[in-house]
């Protein structure tokens, strides 16, 4: 099974090297990263250039419409089987992670496989602030705001080709939409592993100040209106009151 990687990169200099290294240092041999940068004006293309002569690293750069145009370009330039997102201020929890989540679509021939993950501040990954547990799935979990990380979400790449890419009117919470569409459908399975599969830095584009977090929560009920739940202002509170517990003290 041959799994397709997906990185989306605009100025990350800093954080580039350590994202890059989590996916070459992955114990699973067949795998395919996608770089896709947003004509970045820093020293990203130095480190891209150097990462893309490994024999499974392929890159593409060129100014972009937001994060789900690059997620967009990457998909279509993917050949895997199965399709994920490592943003380029993240990094694999583990060595083995593509390997554990290559071994439950193996075990549970599902559509999709998801896990936890950490959020860190600072430069450690082990300053844990927000710890983010999906738990298994079930349907009348997305009235209660329910989402599984989407840095954790593995998926079929037939699923995009069914269903189309992600909606870049949404400059925030395409991601959110498309798992909407996407675990809503009877004839879906998705498999949960317990197990944190991302560390993300604080300071993502949905959390980087008030104004993006007001933006994300307009996103969020514009999704849940178009997707035609009955009270979408209870799940987007629901939604967001799940985030407390997530908080590590």
């Amino acid at each position: 099974m041959k799994i397709s990687i997906i990185t989306a990169n605009y100025n990350n200099e800093a954080t580039l090297k350590a994202c890059f290294d989590s996916v070459s240092n992955q114990t699973y041999a067949n795998i395919e990263h996608i770089i896709i940068d947003g004509a970045s004006n820093d020293g990203s293309m130095d480190i891209i250039k150097a990462y893309a002569k490994l024999p499974f690293v392929k890159y593409f750069s060129a100014k972009d419409d937001g994060i789900y145009d690059a997620l967009n370009k990457g998909i279509k330039r993917a050949s895997g089987e199965v399709i994920g997102f490592l943003h380029a201020d993240d990094m694999f929890a583990s060595n083995h992670t593509v390997q554990n989540i290559v071994a439950q679509f193996q075990l549970k021939q599902c559509d999709g496989v998801y896990g936890d993950l950490h959020y860190f501040k600072d430069s450690s990954p082990f300053n844990i602030i927000r710890n983010w547990v999906s738990g298994p799935f079930n349907k009348s979990l997305l009235k209660h705001g329910w989402m599984p990380p989407h840095p954790t979400l593995y998926i079929k790449s037939k699923l995009y080709q069914e269903n189309g890419l992600y909606k870049c009117n949404y400059k925030i919470a395409a991601d959110y939409d498309f798992i909407l569409c996407l675990f809503r459908q009877k004839d879906l399975t998705f498999s949960y592993v317990p197990e944190v599969f991302v560390k993300m830095r604080m300071g993502g584009t949905s959390n980087r100040n008030l104004k993006n977090i007001i933006r994300k929560s307009l996103e969020d009920y514009r999704i849940l209106k178009n997707n035609n739940f009955k009270y979408p202002l209870i799940t987007l509170t629901l939604k967001n009151l799940t985030k407390i517990k997530q908080f590590v003290t």
